[in-house]
């Protein structure tokens, strides 16, 4: 078993889930805690030297983009349709890294 790769799609799975959690109930919180664990997932996918890897990083840091701003708008402008629009667009990015993912586990060659 791959460990790298089970953390990796743990943090990605945590930062997705956590993100549907502020679409559930929008508390800045809940906010920094998705854009906190999906820096974690975007530091993991670094050292990534797989066939789609640059596809793995570019969609992590796609999400960073999205809940970084997201945290800084609803905290400081308290605006929460433009948080949930960006946070909308990193559930997007966290689903775009997790079929590459699912990609990525099909073509890798499975020895018994």
């Amino acid at each position: 078993m791959n460990w790298g790769k089970v953390f990796y799609i743990f943090f990605t799975l945590m930062s997705l889930t956590t993100s549907a959690a502020f679409l559930y109930e929008h508390s800045a919180v809940s906010l920094f805690i998705a854009g906190s664990v999906n820096i974690i997932s975007t530091l993991l996918k670094i050292g990534v030297r797989n066939v789609l890897s640059a596809e793995l990083l570019a969609g992590s840091l796609v999400a960073d983009l999205h809940l970084i701003p997201a945290f800084f708008v609803l905290q400081f402008n308290d605006n929460h349709a433009m948080a949930t629009g960006l946070v909308i667009g990193a559930v997007i990015a966290n689903l775009y890294t997790l079929f590459v993912s699912m990609i990525e586990s099909a073509k890798e060659k499975v020895d018994f």
